[in-house]
């Protein structure tokens, strides 16, 4: 094996997942090795602005970069709806149509993607995904995953489940939970497995649909937060490495005609979030009352806005990493990526969940006092401001902030998961079989 390794990387065609592996992909460029993105075309160009090669892998039939970005804003104006639901009654309403997405996507990239892993022969392949691809298992070298969710991703009987939102105290509600996901989830997962079978893979269990890599999984989340599991993960196979955040260019910081001295607060929901535009008004409406600097993310609709105050700005995107050092407070949905970027920099998080993992990282924020959690919707605009105060004044957990942005600084996380992505792919090649065992 050269020294020069040659690495895969598999997101799933959405931008969390696509920019945690941006973050990893930086650093072991820095170490001297050739990481390449295996892209959905309707994310084409989005590494290779980061400066990596890309080799397109169709997760849909869809065609051009219109079609794909029309079905995502469709999918997301059908179900926009169900994300005033609970995590409970999300379960029917949005997971069962993103669970059959996402298997649509599993099945379609097959042919493709094993075409592609035979055309780059790869040292390793890293997967960013919630779904597991065959051809990675059969590339004929190790693979890696990336559990980019909240850690709940990964189950044990002391953790809650997947996407519940539940208390660690809340044990009734577990139960509960389980038994509606597996029950609702059970018809695309018998069609997942009937694929896996097609292709003379092993099945899956109930309610799972990727299972542990033999090799390395690398949980984004930092240990520190992490949950006391009835089976401790094995350290030779499982790591965290919450603090692995990419690098972008440094962000200056615009003028506000209003309240220019006053604390910042950065406001971004997500790719997908930033449809929701009647809660992003709403929130403009309530912060132009107020004594501080906004920033908000808004996506393609930042024209939607007519009227912005003085004191917020609105940008289709900011580069978070360069931006959130700079803020006295995050207002996010709880995605991982969003969580890991605050908690590197020490700031705290008010997170408004609306779907998936950001309902157990919301939870999670909560619990440890790393900041606060309100719905997305079912707010009152005081019970808000109430809350904004109080994490921008509590001492305590600045100080708590502080003191774990510190530790993640000093472990060095991004250069630690690279090593042992690595050292991954020297193990493979010094097995007898560089197959993977799947089930």
């Amino acid at each position: 094996m050269s020294d020069k390794l040659t690495i895969a990387f598999l997101p799933e065609a959405a931008y969390g997942a696509s920019l945690n592996c941006v973050a990893l992909a930086q650093e072991l460029r820095d170490m001297g090795h050739r990481p390449v993105f295996l892209c959905d075309p309707g994310f084409a160009g989005m590494f290779g602005n980061y400066g990596f090669h890309e080799l397109p892998v169709a997760m849909s039939p869809l065609k051009s970069d219109a079609e794909i970005a029309d079905f995502w804003q469709r999918f997301i104006d059908q179900h926009r709806p169900h994300f005033h639901l609970s995590p409970l009654d999300q379960i029917a309403t949005y997971e069962v149509p993103a669970w059959n997405a996402i298997v649509d996507s599993a099945i379609h990239a097959e042919p493709g993607l094993k075409k592609a892993l035979a055309t780059l022969k790869p040292d390793v392949v890293c997967l960013d995904n919630v779904v597991y691809f065959p051809a990675i298992g059969r590339a004929g070298c190790p693979w890696v995953r990336i559990i980019s969710c909240a850690e709940t991703e990964l189950p044990d009987e002391d953790v809650p489940p997947y996407t519940s939102g539940c208390s660690l105290e809340d044990r009734a509600s577990w139960n509960v939970f389980r038994s509606a996901y597996v029950h609702a989830l059970k018809p695309v997962h018998d069609r997942y497995n009937a694929f896996l079978t097609s292709v003379g893979e092993a099945r899956m269990v109930q309610g799972e649909f990727l299972q542990a890599s033999p090799w390395l999984n690398l949980l984004l989340t930092p240990e520190a937060i992490g949950y006391r599991r009835r089976q401790p993960l094995d350290p030779r196979r499982f790591a965290y490495i919450g603090g692995a955040v990419r690098a972008e260019a440094p962000y200056e910081l615009p003028y506000f005609p209003k309240h220019n001295d006053k604390p910042l607060i950065y406001i971004g929901f997500g790719s997908l979030g930033a449809a929701d535009t009647d809660l992003f008004q709403r929130l403009i409406n309530l912060f132009a009352e107020t004594p501080y600097r906004v920033l908000m993310s808004v996506g393609p609709y930042k024209d939607h806005y007519e009227t912005v105050p003085d004191n917020i700005h609105l940008e289709y995107w900011y580069p978070q990493p360069s931006v959130i050092p700079q803020v006295d407070l995050f207002i996010h949905h709880g995605g991982n990526n969003s969580l890991n970027e605050a908690l590197t920099f020490g700031k705290p998080s008010l997170v408004m969940p609306y779907c998936w993992d950001g309902h157990d990282n919301a939870q999670r924020v909560e619990e440890l006092k790393l900041g606060a959690r309100l719905p997305r919707y079912d707010w009152r605009p005081q019970e808000m401001l109430a809350t904004v105060r109080r994490l921008l004044s509590d001492t305590a957990m600045k100080r708590q902030l502080k003191e774990l942005s510190a530790s993640l600084a000093a472990q060095n996380q991004r250069r630690r998961a690279a090593e042992l992505i690595v050292r991954a792919a020297h193990e493979g090649s010094r097995r007898p079989s560089r197959s993977a065992p799947v089930g």
